[in-house]
């Protein structure tokens, strides 16, 4: 069971274990620390918690007119003490209607003495033994003339309470727990205890214009460092993802939520449709795509090339895909960054590369898969920040960022600003969303996460509370702009209406009975006139402010964005990558294209910088997991250079002249062809021409013939090695022995002799022919 938020006092004072208090009935409704009860701690100066109180339920969870008049809360109080508590009671206590964006957040960890509307104590248990658990249902009416009630006559959100008192053993009674929680009032029922009071609807004079974004999206699960292939299986790190897509699971129960919801014959209006945008990741879409043609599971994550078996998801990832084409086809659909990078990590790697692959292909992928034509010109960091410098420069951005309103500076009441300075010399601007909304819907769901934008005065260890309370707290922020309508001369300044953009995390990890409740309450809102249904395209076309903002970072960016360490890996890597796709042969007759082959690294380069899993608790994980990501890509790299290589020969060559060419035999055991260079090492008395770039078949070899020549005899060693057309080293270099059998030097003195000799004896012969004499190499050579 999830336990609730608790305020500061949960435990008895060492005091109090000594004195019992005299008014235990008012230990409840009392301030935290101030109320006069003795909270102790146990020595050393740490607290004890006694109870720990779970909410399961809230009915209704939004009240309408039509709703039931009571509010009825049941949960289980558990004791996890060291000693039996008595007298366990609870009851319901309201604080005054929310005012403020701000106190959607901060109102949930007021002091108890801001629910100054109290119930009375109902009787969960005489005793609680250490480890024993109870149930309880409390109720009290929205508003009564003859019983105590939450005294709620007008539509609004309210904080609720929930408290716990009891009596440890050996101490005094004292409030032991609590819990808070807002209740949205979109109108009050009749109050049955009056038949004089009808029902209290809310204003509509002022409706808002609601925008959902509907994301879909996960962490990374493609095993990192296996480049790509058109016949090999993809590998996944686990097979969660399959749960996920399967009936029951999160990503299919996002999909059915919003099928349901959108449905012709309950959307009749088509209104809540139209407010809607799917927001996709492409790596989600990549890694379900390929789920479909069947996949792997790796044993170990840590060795993705290791052993694997096959994965069980496939035909839930084939109902899932069309399902969704379906869904998508009647929506708006966007893309978000590729696997929703870290936007100001990618800036500082700085490869163009990648940065086309994080903003510019995104919705290319969309496109493709679900054969649809999606929204371009959006750029949704999954931050909802963007740092300055990597908004001024990062190609593909925008022109238009889907930001929180505290991510720039005084934006007024503009829902659309234009950004100082603009990116890469064109204009940027920033479409805005409430933080407030958005941090309670990031709160919803099994892994509650605080947003990056979230202010310090409304974060909060979200572990303590219930995914009840958590639910609860977003559809109170979802309805509170409608709730609170503009005064008559603010409308008469600005026409519009006011837009409310809902935006949850990318990464999502609502349930189907959140993702309904959520749906349910935007439907209300549009089928009751407290909006109106704004499409996100509509919502980019919005007025621009005239004067521009300033953005503003947050330190937090910092701790949420992807780690120094991995930046610097995925700089460092990320050129060697770009440098591999550039020897690699495109060869019209193949199906794998240099692009095809190294997209999945680069990707992979991608994912380490996601920001996916950093803003819940445990990120550590994440980190180790990037980190993996970085050194897989790096070991796929040595591993390619390593199955180019030249062979050695088996023994020595030997020349039989001076020009005679030297034979080498390169080999290639990639799947593509790839341009190398032979590099080689001339001792002296050695020449060797450079015969250029040369083409090696996809796992093939071929036969590279070197002209040399050679002005010694004897034996020589030439140091032979291949290397890619920018100069990285492929495979293992080698040395060849070669024996010259040529004369060199001495053969052409012999032959300069020789003919020096022959040129004095003919000579000579001459000589004597001219004068008239014999020629003495004649003699005995006369004619017989």
């Amino acid at each position: 069971m999830i336990t609730i938020r608790r305020l500061a006092a949960t435990a008895l004072t060492a005091l109090a274990l000594a004195a019992p208090l005299t008014q235990p009935t008012l230990a409840g409704a009392a301030p935290t620390g101030t109320s006069g009860v003795a909270l102790p701690t146990q020595r050393g100066g740490q607290s004890q918690q006694f109870v720990d109180l779970s909410i399961d339920k809230v009915t209704p969870t939004t009240v309408t007119t039509s709703s039931t008049p009571t509010v009825t809360v049941s949960g289980t109080v558990t004791n996890i003490g060291d000693r039996p508590v008595s007298d366990i009671q609870i009851r319901l206590q309201r604080a005054p209607a929310v005012s403020t964006s701000d106190e959607l957040r901060t109102v949930l960890t007021d002091g108890q003495d801001q629910f100054d509307v109290v119930g009375p104590f109902s009787e969960i248990r005489d005793e609680l033994t250490v480890g024993e658990s109870a149930r309880f249902s409390v109720a009290l009416p929205l508003r009564s003339t003859e019983a105590a009630s939450l005294d709620i006559d007008e539509p609004g959100v309210y904080p609720l309470l929930v408290n716990v008192n009891g009596t440890p053993e050996y101490g005094g009674a004292a409030r032991l727990d609590d819990a808070s929680f807002l209740l949205p009032v979109l109108g009050v029922p009749a109050d049955p205890t009056d038949p004089g009071t009808g029902a209290a609807p809310p204003s509509t004079t002022d409706p808002v214009a609601i925008t959902l974004m509907w994301p879909l999206a996960d962490r990374p699960q493609l095993a990192s460092g296996i480049p790509g292939s058109v016949d090999e299986k993809v590998r996944l790190v686990d097979d969660d993802l399959a749960t996920s897509l399967a009936a029951g699971g999160r990503l299919e129960q996002l999909v059915a939520a919003a099928e349901f919801a959108t449905d012709a014959d309950l959307d009749r209006g088509r209104s809540l449709a139209g407010s809607m945008c799917l927001a996709v990741d492409p790596d989600l879409l990549v890694t379900v795509a390929n789920m479909t043609r069947g996949y792997l599971v790796v044993d170990d994550p840590s060795d993705p090339t290791g052993p694997a078996h096959d994965g069980t998801g496939q035909a839930a990832a084939t109902e899932w895909l069309e399902r969704l084409r379906v869904l998508a086809s009647d929506l708006c659909v966007t893309a978000v960054p590729f696997a929703q990078t870290d936007l100001t990590a990618l800036h500082r790697v700085g490869d163009a590369t990648l940065t086309a692959r994080a903003l510019g292909t995104p919705a290319d992928i969309v496109d493709a898969v679900l054969g649809v034509t999606s929204l371009r010109g959006l750029t949704w960091p999954d931050s909802g920040v963007l740092e300055p410098a990597a908004a001024a420069s990062l190609a593909g951005l925008g022109p238009t960022a889907l930001l929180a309103e505290n991510a720039v500076t005084d934006p007024g009441t503009a829902v659309r600003v234009p950004i100082d300075g603009g990116t890469n010399g064109g204009p940027l601007y920033a479409t805005l969303f409430d933080s407030s909304a958005a941090t309670a819907l990031a709160a919803v769901g099994r892994t509650p996460q605080t947003p990056t934008f979230t202010p310090d005065a409304a974060r909060y260890d979200l572990a303590g509370d219930s995914r009840t309370a958590r639910l609860q707290d977003a559809l109170g922020a979802m309805v509170w702009e409608s709730l609170t309508p503009r005064s008559t001369a603010s409308r008469m300044a600005d026409a519009d209406p006011r837009s409310v953009l809902l935006v949850p995390p990318q990464n999502w990890s609502a349930d189907g009975g959140e993702a309904a409740a959520i749906l349910s309450t935007a439907s209300t809102m549009l089928g009751s006139g407290l909006a109106t249904a704004e499409s996100l395209p509509d919502l980019m076309d919005r007025p621009t402010a005239p004067t521009p903002v300033q953005l503003a970072y947050p330190d937090q960016a910092v701790a949420d964005g992807a780690p120094a360490t991995v930046v610097d890996g995925v700089a460092a890597t990320a050129p060697e990558v770009d440098a591999l796709t550039e020897t690699l042969v495109l060869d019209p007759q193949s199906s794998l294209t240099p692009d095809g082959y190294t997209a999945p690294l680069e990707e992979d380069l991608l994912r380490a910088m996601s920001t996916s899993d950093r803003r819940v608790v445990g990120r550590t994980t994440a980190t180790a997991a990037a980190e993996q990501r970085v050194t897989e890509v790096r070991s796929a790299l040595d591993r390619v250079y390593e199955s180019v290589t030249v062979l050695a020969p088996g023994g020595a060559y030997t020349l039989a002249s001076e020009q005679s060419p030297l034979l080498f035999v390169a080999r290639n055991d990639l799947p593509i062809g790839i341009t190398v260079r032979l590099r080689l090492s001339a001792p002296p008395g050695m020449t060797i021409t450079d015969i250029g770039e040369q083409q090696l078949p996809p796992r093939g070899s071929r036969s590279l013939q070197v002209p040399a020549k050679v002005t010694e005899t004897g034996k020589m060693v030439v140091d032979v090695a291949l290397t890619t057309t920018n100069g990285r080293e492929l495979g293992d270099p080698t040395s060849v022995s070669v024996r010259s059998n040529s004369y060199g030097k001495l053969l052409a003195i012999i032959t300069a002799c020789a003919g020096a000799l022959l040129l004095l004896l003919a000579g000579r012969r001459l000589w004597h022919r001219f004068r008239g004499q014999p020629d003495p190499a004649d003699e005995g050579h006369e004619d017989r």
